[in-house]
């Protein structure tokens, strides 16, 4: 079973993907660097709430979108 942190990592860059968005561009778009994008989604890192939820108005989509 995959863990909290791992649906996250695949939900992200799966959100990312479908949105043809590039690592850099949802970068700029959430206020983050792409180097926190590329390990969030290599799941090395976890976002704090505040992040997420910018991830996910940066998407377009809802904060448990991500983590679902």
């Amino acid at each position: 079973m995959a863990s909290l942190a791992d649906k996250f990592a695949d939900n992200l860059k799966t959100e990312r993907m479908r949105r043809k968005l590039s690592q850099e561009a949802l970068a700029h778009k959430a206020g983050l660097s792409v180097s926190y994008i590329s390990m969030l989604e290599r799941g090395q890192r976890t976002p704090p709430l505040d992040t997420l939820e910018s991830l996910a108005k940066a998407l377009g989509v809802s904060p448990a979108s991500l983590i679902s």
